[in-house]
């Protein structure tokens, strides 16, 4: 049985951000990443790429700040393009309520060192000319938000942990844990490792895994669709996000491409990765109410993946209640954009048994009383 310093269940962009820093923070670490299929197989490869710094909470603001940055290095920290493009957020505000919201939230953003407007509808309709600015109230802006492409993200980071020498345990998912003075991993395949210490950041499979070491996080997994069309011409530029019970939110990729998703109401509970008949008919009709012209775009392609819930909309980002034992995980959709920052944080808390940054709001034992409002 091979040992090593860490393992890290879950080859998303969690466990893959995770895995770099403590590869670059520590050299010569002894680092194992175990994944039950393919690296990016689970939430990552199914997300639509958005990063954004427009939240409602400091620490989810500062990290996103934070990543910012880091998204920008990729290309220089990695030596090909991640597609990373600043092409900014416009959430869009068709209710008072809502639009009491963004500028509770801009307050608070701008405070943060964020470059966030409140716009009117004819400014909105400058950032996006073909929006239909019909019942619009106002609009939240940042142009600084962007997009990234996660598969070459996550190229990046396995490109530089194999320099490291970690080693990777692909398509043989965990079936037992058991934790004695290291926790003894056994896998689908009938190997086994051991590690000193664990990360568990197995996205909506992570509660269940956190139950076979008797361990019940509040973790809900629900499913959610998105699409892609085909490339045209470039004509927008940010994530456009309607708020509305039956609104969606899409942007256009540097290739050209459209892609875009909604939330179901009422929620698909359980871990699901099927695909509706509903869901293409309803996404082209909310998607061309804002844009009429996206109905010429053909659609190439739609699937499903899942969000990781927690009650208020934020991660659980901290060490469990077993000694060496940590979890990172309910990323609430937000997982890509987190990704990067969250995993060098969390390398070093790791590392050193400290935070360097206040993480307080995503601690595991928090009352779960807050509430995320821009989700």
């Amino acid at each position: 049985m091979k040992t090593y310093d860490i393992a890290i269940i879950g080859g998303g962009i969690i466990g893959m951000a995770t895995a770099f820093y403590l590869s670059q923070i520590q050299k010569g670490l002894k680092l194992a990443v175990v994944e039950r299929k393919y690296i990016g197989s689970g939430s990552t490869g199914r997300c639509i790429g958005g990063i954004r710094q427009q939240f409602s909470t400091p620490t989810a603001i500062r990290l996103m700040r934070e990543n910012i940055q880091l998204f920008s290095q990729m290309e220089e920290e990695f030596g090909f393009t991640v597609e990373f493009h600043q092409g900014g957020y416009l959430l869009l505000a068709h209710s008072e309520e809502m639009k009491d919201i963004f500028k509770t939230n801009i307050r608070l953003q701008r405070e943060e060192g964020v470059n966030v407007s409140l716009l009117t509808p004819g400014e909105t309709k400058k950032v996006v000319p073909d929006l239909d600015i019909k019942d619009l109230l106002a609009a939240a802006y940042c142009p600084d938000d962007a997009q990234a492409f996660p598969f070459t993200v996550l190229k990046g980071y396995k490109k530089r942990i194999d320099e490291s020498k970690g080693d990777f345990y692909l398509y043989n998912a965990v079936t037992a844990i058991e934790k004695k003075k290291n926790f003894l991993l056994t896998l689908e395949d009938g190997a086994g490792l051991e590690a000193e210490k664990l990360l568990l950041c197995t996205g909506p499979w992570t509660r269940d895994l956190a139950g076979k070491m008797g361990l019940d996080l509040p973790l809900y997994p629900e499913r959610h669709e998105a699409t892609i069309t085909e490339r045209v011409p470039k004509f927008f530029e940010p994530m456009v996000v309607d708020y509305r019970k039956d609104g969606c939110y899409f942007h256009q990729l540097i290739s050209g491409q459209v892609i875009g998703c909604y939330t179901p109401v009422p929620y698909v509970p359980g871990i699901r990765e099927d695909t509706t008949f509903e869901f293409l008919p309803q996404l082209a009709k909310r998607m061309t109410r804002l844009v009429p012209n996206l109905g010429k775009a053909a659609i190439l392609r739609h699937w499903a993946g899942c969000y990781t819930m927690t009650p208020d909309g934020n991660p659980i980002v901290d060490a469990a209640e077993i000694e060496n034992l940590y979890v990172s995980a309910g990323m609430c959709g937000h997982g890509f954009m987190f990704g990067p920052a969250l995993g060098k944080h969390m390398a070093h808390f790791m590392l050193t048994g400290a935070w360097d940054m206040d993480f307080s709001e995503f601690a595991r034992n928090r009352a779960f009383k807050g509430k995320e409002t821009l989700k």
